[in-house]
């Protein structure tokens, strides 16, 4: 996929990673944010504009042929996630019209699918989500496939990696509980196999248009949490409830590596050991006084 012109519709980390991939590609990619940074000479045409507001998407360039949608709401409750989601793609694509514009990606959440007690999970499931954020991101993606532009929804497990040290930091602060009687899974994928993955979809001839973005390996939660302590060099987790509204699963990527991607980080323990290493000696550096 060459000499394309995309938009990246939110470019946060995920959205700069992919960026960076289009641009080696030799794409022209275009991100709209509310707070675009000021200086920047990575070749992105940044643009300020807010979803929500369909006065401000004026700033958009004509011939626009990629559309990449992956906005953060700028709060956690559901009238944020409507406004952004449902409201916000309808206005975008009100104003970029289908003239130029040959493929959209949602970037979705395995959140859709709800609880499944364990059970494995893939495209042809039935979605069921329990929490608002689930039912607002289903709602956009039955809006999106009604639209006469091909689309491709790419469902995303919880995401990890550089900058995303939240789970390692709670962990070494002794903050962090997990269920122990009762499995309950979990799915990750490394931050930069989405964006490639991402970049990958929007160059396949003739895509699938539901794909789940997983990586290869589900985990019980304290499997991955007492592994994750262990490399720390911290105590265990101890016994608590499951996280709320996101159920157990164990989500299959068999569609996504038979369209051609590879995973560079098929294990979640993998990537994260990766990451632990320089967060270690940043935590022993602040310790010491060095």
């Amino acid at each position: 996929m060459e000499n394309e012109r995309v938009l990246l519709a939110g470019c946060g980390d995920l959205g700069l990673r992919v960026a960076q991939r289009l641009l080696a590609r030799g794409n022209e990619v275009w991100a709209l944010r509310r707070r675009p940074p000021i200086a920047d000479d990575s070749g992105i045409r940044w643009l300020c504009a807010d979803l929500t507001q369909p006065e401000s998407l004026s700033v958009l360039p004509a011939g626009i042929t990629r559309l990449v949608y992956l906005p953060t709401p700028d709060r956690r409750d559901e009238p944020a996630y409507r406004a952004t989601f449902v409201d916000g793609l309808r206005h975008l694509l009100d104003v970029l019209g289908d003239r130029s514009l040959r493929r959209v990606l949602l970037v979705s959440s395995s959140a859709v699918y709800g609880d499944h007690d364990g059970d494995w999970v893939d495209e042809s499931t039935p979605p069921a989500p329990a929490g608002f954020n689930g039912k607002v991101l289903l709602e956009a993606e039955q809006w999106l496939a009604k639209q006469p532009t091909p689309s491709i929804v790419f469902r995303l497990a919880g995401l990890y990696g550089p900058g995303r040290l939240q789970l390692l930091e709670r962990l070494r602060a002794g903050q962090v509980r997990v269920p122990r009687a009762d499995a309950h899974w979990a799915n990750r994928i490394h931050v930069d196999d989405a964006a490639a993955a991402i970049v990958h979809l929007l160059a396949l001839a003739d895509p699938l248009p539901l794909y789940l973005g997983v990586d290869s390996t589900p985990l019980p939660l304290d499997v991955l949490y007492d592994y994750l302590a262990e490399r720390l060099g911290v105590a265990l987790p101890g016994e608590g409830p499951p996280p709320a509204d996101v159920g157990s699963k164990r989500l299959d990527n068999a569609r996504l590596r038979a369209g051609g991607f590879e995973l560079k980080w098929p294990d979640a323990r993998v990537g994260y050991a990766a990451l632990i290493d320089p967060v270690t000696r940043k935590f022993n550096q602040v310790e010491h006084g060095t």
